[in-house]
């Protein structure tokens, strides 16, 4: 990630034609075939009561150009986001977990492809969250149906007004859903090949087909997707029993943490008297080598691999 924008796993995404209209519609729906990223495959599906928490990162201006998912323009400043299985489009309502703000987002794209990261909002959704100065935030997601004049104000690339604020109760029980660790987001590491997937006939029958969404990354390298999966198949992510952190350092005050924390789209963490910085986790050693050189290219030469404890 780059300036508190997304991870290097490239969104699904396709160059803009000169002949692309910018008019944006809910219609069709998309839903789509499950699809293989990285080894781990997502299978899209129409969850009218997805409700999850997790963390968010958000993605800017490097993506302009090109089309989201569902064959829209990207627009940064548009209140949008990227979500690895909801329909396209749909409706989310975001809610700031340090702060309670909660808005209404409209997803329109796929992603994002790396670690526990639930959602990737786009420059304009992250400011009106209030979570543009971070790499990344914790949130909760949760789909709505808005009303039609909410959706159109969406459509055209207007805010919709912030919901009421979510209780600090209700937060402090949201918090502890948190994964413990988050994954990168500013020392982004080469990108991924897609692996492939044995050609095998598959049933006639698919799911409907949904998107995937563009992911805003430094000049990402485009990433082809691999031949969708039968709709038999429903495989979900699995996470690996020991994974593979980076651990920047230890400090001795939480702000020295939370800077450097900032400066590398790390998590902070207390470590008894001490307060622990690190990324991760990432799906190999080499990943994580890649961080640990650009983390002392940065001014930090102590960074170290760890197992998740």
């Amino acid at each position: 990630m780059v300036d508190g924008r997304s991870d290097s796993q490239p969104r699904l995404s396709a160059p803009v034609s000169a002949a692309l209209s910018d008019v944006v519609s809910d219609t069709p729906v998309k839903i789509g075939d499950p699809y293989r990223v990285n080894g781990v495959t997502y299978t899209p599906l129409d969850d009218p009561a997805y409700d999850e928490t997790g963390y968010a990162s958000w993605y800017g201006e490097e993506r302009s150009g090109n089309t989201t998912a569902n064959g829209e323009p990207f627009r940064p400043l548009a209140i949008a986001a990227a979500h690895r299985t909801l329909p396209l489009p749909s409706y989310v309502e975001v809610t700031a977990l340090d702060t309670g703000r909660t808005i209404l987002v409209r997803v329109n794209d796929r992603g994002p492809f790396a670690g526990n990261r639930v959602i990737d909002l786009s420059r304009g959704a992250a400011e009106q969250l209030g979570v543009s100065g971070a790499g990344m935030a914790g949130v909760r997601v949760r789909r709505v149906n808005p009303s039609e004049p909410e959706k159109g104000q969406l459509r055209s690339g207007m805010r919709v007004p912030a919901r009421m604020d979510t209780p600090e109760t209700v937060l402090a029980e949201l918090r502890k859903r948190l994964p413990a660790v988050a994954a990168p987001v500013s020392t982004p590491a080469a990108a991924p090949t897609p692996e492939p997937i044995a050609a095998t006939p598959t049933p006639s029958v698919k799911p409907p087909v949904r998107p995937i969404p563009a992911v805003n990354t430094p000049s990402p390298a485009p990433i082809k997707v691999e031949k969708p999966l039968s709709s038999a198949v429903k495989a979900s992510p699995q996470a690996s029993a020991r994974p593979i952190l980076v651990q920047i350092g230890a400090y001795s005050t939480k702000q020295r943490a939370e800077d450097a924390a900032k400066r590398l789209g790390g998590v902070v963490s207390p470590a008894g008297k001490l307060w622990r910085v690190r990324t991760g986790p990432y799906a190999n050693t080499a990943a994580a080598r890649n961080s640990i050189e650009k983390a002392s290219a940065s001014g930090f030469p102590g960074a170290r691999i760890v197992v998740n404890d």
